[in-house]
């Protein structure tokens, strides 16, 4: 194996960029370069950026500096997101070697082998993402990993005030449904146990390539659960409109993880108008009271996002009574950060940062509150649990309702287990022991 081959892929971000970074593996894999995922042995890396935020494309540059401080020799990629929006924070950058944006993603095993080749006539790859049609399929195996992510869907058509994502995956589109479940079928035979679909805005999910009729998320999952027999199915983020009837009809099939990723952003309906989000807080209270009706106990995070430029202090804390008097399991809580070429960027209105910090703050104690209070009613529940390849916030497995879940004093068993769902009966909550951070349940497998 000739080791200047070697690479590793750093992913950054959303779980779109999980799948992306299990495609990048295969097609890497393909073209004959060996996966290390040892720290000190790849001589290539490869960054699979992330762009949400303008603080997640400087990650990236110091992370560009720190390899080539530890190896001035080896070679750094730059691919996706941030390479297609702030194409300009690495093109004049002399740690990185490459840059392949996301309109060339898939080029990249060519280019890279074109580059030790010396037959490249430049190092920056980019065109018009919005002209680009193809998803990429085929993805979604990480190594290292248990869970499968299955991109559905790519690229944005709501183009939110806050948000630059439209610009760095492109307009909307996605995998047609009978590819998909032949995707899932191949899934299936390599052994997956749950498949996670995912993508940059899901509820967008259309397929037009059936004669007479557009197919929609639910159209793909009624298929899914027909005709494929993995055993556990969950959904990325979805925004309150999209929690249907039908959608939550479909919960009442076991194959589906009782868990909610839900995108609010915001409680409060004049923040939500200035974000150019497409629905009210009526809307968020009905989604969340709807899931609790259908789905019992489901686990329910959601994403807020707090100080944007608009929102005053008795917008912030309508958010918060909305928040407190609704059932949900935890928060991902974002401090707004100004996202340059985003129209929200320009507002004159704005929210000092230590006040942002501070509504943050306020939010992430009443998650941690609610999510350990949700976590001891767990105790004493039967649950099924997929044992992870690797731990998941500290927890050996994960239950189809999400909860991360510690099995001590079962080490010699674990390797036997990985990859497979076993029952177990929940014990105990145990603290991180960091402040700040979520707890996880503790349990014992079932004889």
């Amino acid at each position: 194996m000739d080791h200047a081959l070697n690479y590793r892929v750093h992913s950054f971000g959303c779980k779109v960029n999980t799948y992306d970074t299990g495609l990048l593996q295969k097609n890497l894999g393909a073209a004959g370069f060996q996966s290390s995922a040892e720290d000190g042995g790849p001589r290539i890396h490869v960054l699979n950026t992330c762009a949400v935020t303008a603080e997640a494309t400087k990650e990236a540059v110091r992370l560009i500096r720190r390899l080539k401080a530890r190896d001035p020799f080896c070679t750094v990629v730059v691919t996706g997101c941030a390479a297609q929006v702030d194409t300009g924070s690495f093109e004049n950058l002399p740690g990185a070697d490459l840059v392949v944006a996301n309109s060339h993603k898939g080029q990249l095993p060519e280019l890279l082998s074109r580059y030790f080749k010396k037959t490249l006539d430049g190092r920056v790859f980019k065109s018009n993402i919005f002209r680009k049609e193809d998803l990429e399929a085929g993805g979604g195996v990480e190594k290292h990993h248990t869970r499968t992510f299955l991109k559905i869907q790519d690229g944005c058509n709501s183009f939110c005030t806050y948000c630059v994502i439209p610009f760095a995956r492109g307009k909307s589109r996605s995998i047609p449904v009978m590819d998909l479940v032949a995707r899932v079928r191949e899934l299936e035979v390599q052994g997956a146990r749950e498949i996670v679909l995912t993508g940059v805005h899901i509820g967008d999910y259309e397929d037009d390539t059936q004669p007479g009729r557009k197919l929609a998320l639910e159209d793909l999952l009624e298929h899914l659960l027909a005709k494929t027999a993995v055993p556990r199915f969950r959904l990325s983020s979805l925004e309150p409109v999209e929690v249907t009837e039908r959608l939550l009809d479909l919960y009442q099939n076991p194959r589906m993880c009782p868990h909610f990723h839900m995108s609010i952003q915001s409680a409060n309906t004049e923040v939500l108008a200035k974000m150019k989000r497409k629905y009210t807080q009526e809307d968020v209270k009905n989604s969340l009271l709807r899931i609790r009706e259908r789905v019992p106990g489901a686990f329910v995070g959601m994403d807020v996002i707090v100080g944007f430029p608009t929102e005053s202090e008795e917008q912030f804390l309508d958010t918060v009574a909305c928040l407190r008097s609704l059932p949900w399991t935890r928060l991902h809580v974002f401090p707004y950060s100004e996202r340059p070429g985003t129209r929200a960027a320009a507002y004159e209105e704005s929210v000092y940062p230590h006040e942002r910090a501070r509504r943050a703050a306020v939010l992430r104690d009443m998650s941690l509150r609610r999510h350990e209070g949700e976590a001891r009613t767990q105790i004493g529940s039967l649950k099924k649990v997929l044992v992870l390849n690797q731990a998941s916030k500290g927890g050996e497995s994960l239950s189809r309702d999400y909860w991360p879940v510690a099995i001590p004093e079962a080490e010699a068993f674990l390797d036997h287990w990985r990859g497979q769902e076993i029952e177990v009966r929940v014990t105990g909550y145990r603290d991180a022991g960091k402040k700040g951070q979520d707890g996880l349940l503790v349990a014992e497998v079932l004889a």
